[in-house]
């Protein structure tokens, strides 16, 4: 056990920050995307409503899976953080340094942080490209109304 603790020790802060870093940068990544294609989709070249939605709705998911998830990824980096700060303090055999504790616990709490960090603008642009959909999927039925009252 004390093997296990030794390699948290030392790379915890790398594995979760790591983390999320690459979830923000395929948050990002798909979210540049999604929002190119919503300002370019032609929506009467659509015949289907269900293709339309298929089209418009891609990767979403992605990027509200990273916004709802990247939280619990930052407090598993808190938990580990601070389950290393009691087990750090269990073998100190009576000397508590205060001082030593309150860095250790503040260092655990950077990933809950970060981990907000990366939920946050993930649902803000969830919600804004959610938004764009439901645009796109209006200009569809208003274009499709007008071709049945037409005929």
């Amino acid at each position: 056990m004390p093997v296990l603790f030794d390699f948290l020790k030392h790379y915890i802060d790398y594995i979760i920050l790591g983390l999320l870093a690459v979830m923000s940068f395929i948050m990002v990544w798909f979210v540049i995307e999604r929002f190119i294609f919503l300002n370019k989709v032609k929506v009467s070249s659509y015949h289907n409503i269900h293709e339309l939605d298929i089209d418009l709705n891609r990767h979403l998911t992605i990027i509200s899976t990273i916004g709802v998830n990247a939280p619990y990824i930052g407090l598993l980096g808190t938990v580990i953080g601070i389950l290393l700060t009691f087990y750090d303090l269990g073998n100190s055999s009576g000397d508590i340094d205060a001082a030593a504790i309150m860095l250790h616990l503040s260092l655990a709490l950077k990933a809950t942080a970060v981990g907000i960090l990366v939920a946050i603008p993930s649902m803000v642009f969830y919600s804004a490209l959610g938004r764009k959909v439901e645009v796109n999927r209006l200009k569809w039925k208003a274009l499709n109304s007008q071709k049945n009252v037409g005929e």
